[in-house]
């Protein structure tokens, strides 16, 4: 499978999740409006000092994150992108937010000080594990060339009770995917694996 067909792929996953259950948790395939909030929680750690930082929210889905940091105190500016264009709409139909803009077109993104991304390495369908695993690491490398002061990301951790995985999910390795971080792109680098979730948040720190 290419990455076209790859994305292509992920693309009609979440488009059919949003036609299903609207702009909602459910709808960008979280359980729960609670555990979505535990994820921002986890990755705005990265942000906490700078509430003026530019943020580019990889994967945006709808906008929830924007909601989330903005509650918080962040006031800088917002950018969303996804590569689905149904979650690009329903974003930009959320928010009446000027410092927000939301884009599908990755050709598009500038660099900005902070790069979050959450939940976009979950869901590999029939995928197999080496190919996403080559499109993990691909990301990561692009998460970081478009962040300037570093950049935060979860995943499903293999750490998880083998017993309750399931096939078409990816858990990755905390400590290989910390190793790679901190070998290729910064030796500022926190792992963060203490939450109920099934699931860990790299926090990497470029300067």
């Amino acid at each position: 499978m290419s990455t076209l067909e790859l994305l292509q792929q992920t693309r009609q996953y979440y488009d059919g999740k949003l036609a299903e259950h609207g702009p909602t948790a459910r709808g960008v395939d979280w359980n729960s409006e609670d555990s979505q909030r535990l994820r921002f929680r986890e990755l705005a750690r990265l942000i906490e000092d700078d509430p003026g930082a530019s943020v580019l929210d990889y994967g945006c889905g709808y906008g929830a994150l924007r909601t989330y940091l903005r509650e918080r105190g962040h006031r800088g500016a917002y950018i969303g992108f996804d590569i689905s264009q149904r979650m690009i709409d329903a974003a930009r139909a959320g928010s009446a937010d000027k410092d927000a803009r939301f884009v599908a077109d990755r050709d598009a993104l500038e660099r900005v000080d902070y790069t979050l991304a959450s939940g976009i390495f979950n869901v590999k369908q029939a995928t197999s594990g080496e190919q996403w695993k080559a499109y993990v690491l691909d990301t990561i490398e692009d998460l970081s060339r478009v962040s300037q002061r570093g950049f935060a990301f979860n995943a499903l951790s293999l750490y998880s009770d083998p017993e309750k995985r399931r096939p078409d999910l990816y858990y990755a390795d905390p400590l290989e995917l910390f190793d790679h971080c901190t070998r290729r792109i910064s030796r500022f680098v926190s792992l963060l694996h203490d939450t109920p979730l099934y699931e860990f948040t790299l926090l990497v720190r470029l300067r």
